[in-house]
């Protein structure tokens, strides 16, 4: 079974990118241009991971965590955060609301595909 991936961001340059790099890996990918958008594409696509940029518009990566986390049909879902934010306050605020990992950009694919086999087994 190939992994499907919903990568969230409101650039649609790192979109392009992310979902360049994991196709040409072999991954599936769905692609949401803000928080909102990531909650919509999450229902219809079902993906078993999900990728998120921290500052959307709408609604951003803490609040999509926020949300997924408080439907027990998604508390599990492994959620990156995908971001150039390197607080570490930052970093523990979406670790307690339930992200699973940070990736910091700008993108390393082999640091990205590293983490990608951890969270899925």
């Amino acid at each position: 079974m190939t992994t499907k991936i919903l990568a969230i961001d409101d650039s649609r340059t790192i979109r392009a990118m992310l979902s360049g790099a994991l196709k040409r890996a072999g991954y599936l990918v769905a692609t949401a241009v803000d928080g909102h958008d990531g909650l919509e594409k999450y229902q219809s696509e079902s993906p078993d991971v999900v990728i998120t940029d921290v500052h959307m518009p709408q609604l951003d990566g803490l609040g999509f965590i926020e949300a997924m986390r408080q439907d027990p049909a998604t508390q599990f879902v492994p959620i990156l955060v995908f971001t150039t934010e390197s607080s570490p306050a930052l970093k523990e605020r979406a670790r307690l609301l339930g992200a699973t990992g940070w990736i910091n950009k700008p993108l390393h694919q082999a640091s990205l595909f590293s983490i990608l086999r951890r969270v899925t087994g």
